[in-house]
């Protein structure tokens, strides 16, 4: 565990409900190849706040890297539908352009 990941995870022990430390922590961990516990954390991190889309692509793009496709293509669904609720209809078109590239 690097010294980054160590520390976000005792901060989010003493602040559980910090959603910024907790997609943090994900993002640690897909950078380390720790791919379960950067989904876990995603997930945990998506239950708790309305994302933007960014955070269903990346637990999409994760969720393919483990061949786990048909959870992929629902996160980057749920990614879409985010980013147009959003106004982030750039990042929604390269959703699309992702799941379309993955058929």
């Amino acid at each position: 565990m690097t010294d980054r990941t160590a520390a976000l995870v005792r901060m989010l022990e003493r602040r559980p409900d910090d959603t910024r430390l907790r997609f943090g922590l994900a993002l640690e961990y897909l950078n380390s190849d720790r791919l379960e516990e950067g989904v876990e954390q995603l997930r945990a991190y998506l239950a708790a706040t309305d994302d933007e889309g960014n955070a269903w692509g990346r637990l999409g793009d994760a969720l393919f890297r483990m061949g786990r496709d048909d959870e992929a293509r629902e996160a980057f669904e749920r990614g879409i539908e985010a980013a147009e609720a959003h106004g982030h209809p750039t990042m929604a078109e390269d959703f699309r352009d992702t799941l379309r590239d993955r058929s």
